[in-house]
């Protein structure tokens, strides 16, 4: 195992000259990506509908293939269910990761190829720790285990040939070797359906192991780390996994969940944030004192980023990175070596730093509150959730928030529906701590503010423990890659989740 984690590392420290090469070169790097999308697609069925073979610029490639969501490309992803091949990539794609997605409830499979694994997900997963060890030199993380908390695995059932899972069920089943040596806990646990029983044996097939990095979403992650807690008799994770020094989270932001980290763990620890989706693994912190992820410029996917206020016209205008600008929403469209292009990912970024590259994830293009043009995105809630804890002396565990509309009794307002791990010391405290740092953030919110004209003061809810895990379970969303949804504009999931704690 030694002698296995010391190659592994030399060879992670090797690739930095690599990826030096692409950092101060991206836009040169995002051009040969580009090239080798077209070039490579260009006898399939969607190549040969839009000339990829005469194709020879990024204005022409703009112009001539349109921007499309998930249903615009469904026809071919059928074809492609079906077991048909150069549809829209030239090698055989036997893999899709099936999303629920966060804008409805019917499942999405995104194509995975190999290359895409190989030039995408697992190019990526090295560089990020590649960056690691050249920010901590003298790190012990590969001598022992990394703690993976993924999703299921199931087997297509259309064409025998096919197979689709969680992103993270697919990249386990995929990993090389020497990533199943490096990895806790065994695959038949990893791969589990039945998360209540897979978080028991995640419990007590990992409580013994020497983990020094832990991957997964936070709020699953927490739920196992209390189980662990309690089956070994200990206070803090750092009396389980002493040697315990990483955490890479994605998929939402990690800054409600900060303060509950640092509490639970009992130790100071390295926090890594990861952009990893199932159409591609995009970005990912250098170092934990970074203000944003580094963008993945030379890894099979070109990125190109439309302004928010152009999402729903005929023929939207995007940019790419040479002209990008700082703190400005875009929607992230890509093109991939999976066959997705010009598809329109669905999550909102920004820009924090352009040399090098670095994004933060805003939100969603549809998980916003904008009923009286407020326009409070996700980024907005986490911040002010945030300070409000911070300020009241709470640790939240999980959230969401929708709009109580006008009547003709009262003004609008937003309403919460937040699940504490540890309450405020005063909920009032809370909620005007929560509506002052919204103002602060958010010009919009401040001026509906004003006077209440527009907007009354928040409702919050504190929910029962366990209550939005008890939801996700009823709506068949368990599991590593499903999360609450933080807002939205209509009030359905709010209902639903009121009636059953009110039930």
């Amino acid at each position: 195992m030694k002698l296995l984690s010391s190659t592994i590392s030399r060879l992670a420290r090797m690739r930095l000259w690599r990826i030096k090469n692409w950092t101060n070169h991206p836009v040169e790097a995002q051009r040969d990506v580009l090239q080798n999308l077209v070039s490579s697609a260009q006898y399939t069925a969607f190549g040969k509908k839009y000339q990829f073979s005469n194709l020879f610029s990024i204005k022409e490639f703009k112009r001539r293939v349109p921007v499309h969501e998930y249903e615009q490309l469904l026809p071919y992803i059928e074809r492609m269910l079906e077991g048909e091949e150069n549809v829209l990539w030239n090698t055989p794609v036997k893999w899709f990761a099936k999303s629920s997605g966060t804008t409805s409830n019917k499942s999405k499979f995104i194509p995975i190829s190999e290359d895409s694994l190989k030039e995408n997900h697992f190019k990526a997963s090295k560089d990020v720790l590649s960056n690691y060890y050249k920010n901590f030199p003298s790190s012990d993380l590969l001598t022992g285990k990394g703690l993976v908390i993924g999703g299921s695995h199931q087997i297509n059932t259309i064409n025998g040939e096919i197979q689709y899972g969680d992103l993270s069920a697919v990249l386990m089943q995929n990993t090389p070797f020497w990533g199943q040596w490096l990895r806790t806990p065994e695959l038949s646990v990893a791969l589990m359906d039945d998360w209540e029983d897979k978080i028991e044996k995640l419990a007590q097939s990992t409580a013994n192991e020497n983990v020094t990095s832990i991957a997964g979403v936070p709020t699953w992650t927490l739920i196992l780390l209390k189980r662990i807690l309690e089956i070994t008799n200990k206070n803090t994770i750092k009396e389980v996994w002493p040697n315990l020094e990483l955490y890479i989270n994605g998929g939402v932001s990690f800054i409600p969940y900060r303060e509950h980290f640092k509490k639970i763990i009992g130790k100071p620890i390295n926090y890594l944030e990861i952009y990893n989706a199932s159409e591609g693994f995009f970005a990912g912190q250098e170092s934990p004192e970074d203000n944003g992820m580094t963008l993945f410029t030379e890894h099979g996917v070109f990125y190109e980023f439309m302004p928010v206020e152009e999402y729903g016209k005929a023929f939207p205008k995007t940019v790419g990175l040479d002209n990008v600008v700082v703190n400005k929403n875009y929607a992230l469209i890509i093109s991939t070596t999976g066959g997705l292009w010009r598809y329109l990912v669905g999550d909102t970024i920004l820009f924090t730093h352009l040399n090098p590259y670095r994004i933060k994830v805003t939100g969603r293009l549809k998980h916003y509150m904008n009923a009286f043009g407020e326009e409070v995105i996700v980024d907005n809630a986490d911040k002010a959730i945030a300070l409000a804890a911070q300020k009241t002396k709470a640790i939240v565990t999980d959230y969401t928030a929708a709009p109580v509309y006008f009547s003709e009794q009262k003004n609008g307002a937003h309403e919460w529906l937040i699940e504490f791990d540890q309450p405020p010391t005063s909920m009032d405290d809370f909620k005007y701590e929560l509506d002052v740092a919204l103002k602060n953030i958010n010009s919009d919110y401040e001026a509906k503010r004003f006077k209440d004209i527009a907007l009354s003061l928040p409702t919050i809810h504190s929910l029962p423990k366990g209550t939005f895990s008890n939801w996700l379970q009823k709506k068949q969303r368990v599991g590593g890659q499903h999360k609450i949804p933080r807002l939205s504009n209509e009030r359905k999931i709010v209902e639903e989740i009121l009636a059953e704690i009110n039930c």
